[in-house]
């Protein structure tokens, strides 16, 4: 918790779990992540406006039953996110990575279109990197 941040730290760490840990790749909104966690959890009782108030710090104490669904439903980006990491371990991929890093978004396009046509001579399958596939 920053210094001025006055909120309860649970508040914190959540607030920061929706900014920084997104699931399928994408930003999710409050009510998303409840439709979420209640499809999971049909018995879980939580909505959209609960979990902001939760992030906003107006609301602080959630059930044991919420706490493991949203640890749940973030374990899920998590793992992938590990899983990506061990792919860049592999030898060369960080090297390549790292060269890309801070490149034009042109610049980018083009030197994934090279390295999609080298994939598909070596019969590697084609590489899904849409946030619908994480």
């Amino acid at each position: 918790m920053s210094e001025t941040d006055d909120r309860p730290k649970l508040a914190v760490r959540l607030d920061n779990l929706f900014k920084t840990v997104r699931p399928k790749g994408k930003h999710w909104t409050n009510a998303e992540v409840a439709e979420e966690l209640k499809q999971a959890n049909p018995d879980l009782r939580v909505g959209g406006v609960y979990l902001s108030q939760l992030r906003t710090g107006k609301r602080s104490n959630p059930s044991p039953d919420l706490l493991a669904a949203l640890a749940r439903f973030v374990a899920e980006s998590v793992l992938s996110q590990v899983a990506a990491i061990e792919a860049l371990r592999q030898a060369g991929v960080r090297s390549v990575a790292m060269r890309a890093a801070g490149m034009k978004k042109e610049n980018l396009q083009a030197i994934t279109a090279i390295m999609d046509q080298y994939r598909q001579m070596q019969g590697l399958p084609p590489v899904d990197d849409s946030p619908e596939a994480e």
